[in-house]
């Protein structure tokens, strides 16, 4: 498999499970109608567990720009291969999206609340305060790719097996994921991921969904920004501790 496929089908595994898991809680007569943000924080631990799983062994497994752009920062990833894994991330969370969007569209025809439609495909913050949103944001993504620096060793990387958040294996980064959904994730949702709302908030536009309110475009910077200053505040702090 190629790095771009991993990226794509990887990215598309995580959105699939951990929108999924949105659609499931938040969604009017699913099984787990109201089950709460437990659900959702495991839920998407356990979906980024199957999409490093997937892609470790050929791309790294970043699934997400700002572990793609914290890695190039620091050294750790080729600056010429960071535009193909972000589109092949972007093209993964399309993907994801709208195969949850099928498996649950009874569901999103009978949600009459047009704002629970649009959470399982993008975040969105709890109290509406953009400075303080991209705040939260930039902390989780730090928390994110601060400790993934340290999952990562450049010994383990070479051209067949880049360096990325599977460096060590699917475990630990999926329980570091769900500690900042249950610590950091109660603000914004915790995107921490700009092709896992990006992606996602582009096909929820796209689709013809009964109900369908506005995309909340006004917000789309926050969870794209955000991550980007975090990955960048992770990088700086790593060179300067090993220097």
């Amino acid at each position: 498999m190629s790095a771009f496929a991993a990226e794509l089908i990887g990215t598309m595994f995580l959105i699939l499970l951990g929108n999924g898991v949105v659609a499931n809680v938040v969604l009017k007569d699913t099984k787990g109608n109201s089950s709460g943000w437990m659900v959702i924080s495991t839920g998407w631990a356990l979906s980024v567990f199957a999409g490093v799983v997937i892609a470790a062994p050929y791309s790294g497994a970043h699934l997400n720009p700002a572990v793609t752009l914290g890695l190039a920062f620091v050294g750790k990833f080729a600056w010429d291969q960071v535009g193909l894994y972000i589109v092949a991330q972007l093209l993964g969370a399309m993907l994801g999206a709208l195969l949850v969007w099928l498996v649950y569209k009874p569901h999103f025809d009978s949600t009459e609340n047009p704002l629970s439609q649009l959470a399982v495909f993008s975040t969105g913050p709890a109290i509406r305060k953009p400075m303080s949103n991209l705040f939260s944001e930039a902390v989780g993504t730090f928390v994110l790719i601060f400790v993934v620096f340290y999952f990562t060793n450049p010994a383990l990387g070479d051209e067949k097996t880049p360096i990325g958040m599977g460096a060590l294996g699917a475990i630990p980064v999926s329980f570091l994921v769900w500690g900042i959904g249950l610590s950091l994730g109660g603000t914004t949702g915790y995107a921490i991921n700009p092709a896992r709302d990006l992606g996602p908030r582009m096909v929820h536009a796209l689709l013809p969904i009964k109900n369908k309110c506005h995309s909340d475009w006004s917000y789309a910077w926050v969870p794209v920004l955000g991550p980007v200053l975090g990955a960048g505040a992770a990088a700086v702090l790593y060179m300067l501790l090993e220097i």
